[in-house]
């Protein structure tokens, strides 16, 4: 597996595999809010490829403060291969580069496979936050 950073011809693919992997998608998941994405933060969204066929994809962020990880996936032809834990390896690293001190990520409740996975990586539930959203409508 190659992995490289996201760009806009692979969108579909990504887009694509999202939904095989049943992710939460919504208005921010749009090409121009994917864009905008990948423009601010262009060396945490990965991409994993065999053969310019995207496998997996983790997107990273970084506010300046706190690190956030959003949508990974992968294939599930090739899932309980490593491609999930190269790709958090690799942006790990990527946070590491840019100082990033802590990592946030966000897990649906019952999605009991994901949490066991990131435990694994050794990643923890914290008990002492409630997430909170507000949907912000443009014109």
């Amino acid at each position: 597996m190659q992995i490289r950073n996201f760009s806009m011809e692979y969108y579909h693919q990504v887009y694509q595999l999202w939904e095989l992997g049943n992710l939460s998608l919504g208005i921010s998941d749009t090409p121009e809010q994917i864009q905008r994405f990948a423009t601010k933060n262009p060396d945490l969204f990965l991409i994993g490829l065999i053969n310019n066929r995207v496998i997996g994809v983790v997107m990273g962020a970084f506010d300046g403060r706190r690190g956030y990880v959003h949508h990974l996936a992968v294939h599930p032809d090739f899932q309980k291969q490593g491609i999930g834990t190269t790709l958090m390896k690799e942006l790990m690293t990527q946070f590491q580069a840019q100082h990033v001190e802590k990592v946030h990520l966000f897990v649906e409740r019952s999605n009991a496979d994901v949490i066991a996975f990131y435990e694994k990586l050794g990643w923890f539930i914290r008990h002492d936050l409630e997430m909170m959203s507000i949907i912000v409508v443009t014109s």
